[in-house]
């Protein structure tokens, strides 16, 4: 990881916070696959669109191992609200579909600064209920076996679809969380540990947030889970961590929340990596451990009776 992020160093290329939002997004598209293992063939890759509640088409795809009426994941990308999408996780998703057997879907919420808190979650959610509803149908998949799942904020918008799913009575299996942000204010030992990176720094953190939402609305438990009042009876949850990672604190408070509500955790912490690290598969090997775990929770969850 060391090498890894020295190579970054010499690579020289600004942080996404000295950039603007769109050339930020630019780099985070450029630089995405660099590291990632070479993308498995897949027997169904489809792109189809999801109705927004505001008439907006946001764009989708399914990656299936089979032409079979599979279970089904439902992906948000990270990228802190402001970058990421599809094309970004492409490979993660094919990754999750072919070493689990169960099909995935990837959403392109919109992303700040165009479109503010709380239109991701608005989006997260109307995924969901469309997929739920006659989407999943129409894409021949048994959303009966549902699971949610995305890395940093995509994970925070995992689980907070976990609660909406739980309060209008929408069964999920799983909720698989990669180093989900959940709390408030970035004020954890961890976010002081590792306020320099690599990689995500604070300052970066605080520009994403400057793009997603107003300070007044940080408390708002659909930004952070953590503030949730109530978690019993949510989906249960797998949890991946990386060790050297500003928002390690806030997953490890998140899963102590969920298993004080009495929800089913498992939780892994991937000891020496850092935020980003499950995209770095061809050269990380705890990358390639992560995503074999995630795609085994998936199983055990979807797959098995």
């Amino acid at each position: 990881m060391a090498g890894v992020v020295e190579r970054m160093a010499r690579a020289g290329h600004p942080p996404l916070d000295a950039l603007s939002p769109d050339e930020a997004k630019r780099a985070y598209e450029k630089g995405a696959g660099v590291l990632e293992v070479p993308k498995p063939p897949l027997a169904r890759i489809e792109d189809f669109a999801i109705p927004a509640r505001d008439g907006a088409a946001l764009p989708a795809r399914l990656y299936a191992p089979s032409a079979g009426r599979l279970p089904l994941l439902l992906y948000f990308h990270g990228g802190g609200f402001t970058v990421g999408s599809i094309a970004t996780h492409d490979t993660l998703c094919r990754v999750l579909a072919a070493q689990s057997g169960c099909a995935v879907a990837s959403v392109d919420y919109r992303l700040a600064p165009a479109h503010r808190f709380p239109t991701a979650v608005h989006d997260a959610w109307d995924a969901v209920q469309f997929i739920a509803g006659q989407g999943g149908g129409a894409l021949g998949l048994d959303t009966a076996r549902l699971a949610f799942g995305g890395d940093s904020a995509g994970g925070t918008l995992a689980a907070v679809c976990a609660i909406l799913a739980r309060d209008a009575g929408l069964p999920v299996a799983l909720q698989l969380l990669f180093y989900p942000g959940t709390g408030a204010r970035a004020d954890t030992d961890s976010y002081r540990r590792f306020a320099d990176g690599p990689v995500l720094t604070r300052r970066l953190v605080d520009w994403f947030f400057a793009q997603y939402i107003d300070d007044a609305q940080r408390e708002d438990w659909r930004f952070a889970p953590l503030l949730a009042d109530d978690v019993e009876g949510v989906a249960p949850a797998w949890i991946g961590l990386a060790e050297c990672d500003p928002v390690v604190d806030e997953g490890i408070a998140y899963a102590d929340k969920l298993r004080l509500a009495g929800v089913p955790v498992d939780l892994e912490i991937y000891r020496g990596v850092i935020h980003e690290f499950l995209k770095m598969g061809r050269a990380i090997p705890e990358a390639l451990s992560a995503q074999a775990d995630a795609a085994r929770a998936l199983q055990s969850a979807l797959l098995r009776p």
